[in-house]
């Protein structure tokens, strides 16, 4: 049997090289596609149970309950915030041009068309996004949801359904809610070094708002409140076997459910500007 030559030799290893590269980007290319299936699937038969006649609204109306009410406290505390650094940092600027009295305007469409829709998902893709991994995950190790489908309870729909019809429905309102103590927190932040009324700063700020401000913040935030949900309930509910399994479902939820929200808003942001 012959030996290889150095040059032929040099080839071989280039040749097995390129082909086990080959292979790595095939198999990658692969489970991207297989993913990406199992995706639609999952927001196909989400959607399909969501029709269904036997809705959990019982089970909906306890997961609005732990979305909305439970969140409240966060959620006051980042629109207070919002609006008071918003006008801090924003009145300077405007004084130098002699425009103090946009200030409130200027904050109230801030806030509505995008501060507070984005910066209230991404609190929420926080604690409602990981809450749901974590918990349909340590729910997919202990086997809770095979036993509930061995006792002819579809775990799609008692699940998974009411979460994400829940973060749908009270995203939205906590994203509404948001918004409101973010211009009383502009308020606030107003009289620090000055002397405005209350209705006197609500009626400036409301008067630079038209419908076309407000329409387009509220679709997005329903589609918000569906990513966040639906992120959520398929990383718990395909989670592995393994107890690390619900950590990685929970931190995969935040950062998956929070690039879903600047994508979805970078779409929304585009189509509004076509309007």
């Amino acid at each position: 049997m012959k030996k290889l030559t150095p040059s032929l030799h040099k080839a071989k290893k280039i040749t097995i090289k390129i082909s086990e590269k080959t292979i790595a980007t095939t198999e990658e290319a692969s489970n991207f596609l297989t993913d990406f299936a199992d995706v639609l699937l999952f927001i196909t038969r989400t959607v399909k149970e969501t029709f269904s006649f036997d809705f959990e609204f019982r089970e909906f109306l306890r997961q609005c309950f732990q979305i909305g009410y439970k969140t409240l406290p966060l959620i006051s505390i980042t629109g207070i915030i919002m609006g008071l650094v918003l006008t801090i940092q924003s009145r300077p600027s405007l004084a130098k041009f002699g425009a103090d009295a946009m200030l409130p305007g200027m904050v109230a469409v801030s806030l509505i068309r995008e501060m507070g829709p984005v910066i209230t998902a991404l609190i929420c893709a926080g604690k409602i996004g990981s809450g749901m991994g974590a918990e349909l995950g340590s729910m997919k190790v202990s086997e809770q949801i095979e036993a509930m489908e061995v006792s002819s309870t579809n775990p799609m729909r008692f699940l998974v359904v009411t979460r994400v019809l829940a973060a749908t429905l009270m995203v939205p309102l906590l994203i509404l809610y948001a918004d409101a103590l973010g211009i009383l927190g502009s308020w606030i932040g107003a009289n620090i070094k000055g002397d405005v009324t209350f209705i006197l700063f609500f009626s400036q700020a409301f008067r630079h708002i038209d419908f076309i401000d407000f329409l387009p913040a509220f679709v997005k935030s329903v589609f918000f409140g569906a990513v966040i949900g639906i992120v959520g309930c398929y990383k718990g509910y395909n989670a592995g076997r393994g107890t690390e399994s619900v950590g990685i479902a929970a931190t995969s939820a935040v950062v998956l459910g929070s690039l879903l929200v600047l994508v979805v808003d970078v779409v929304a942001v585009q189509l509004t500007d076509l309007l």
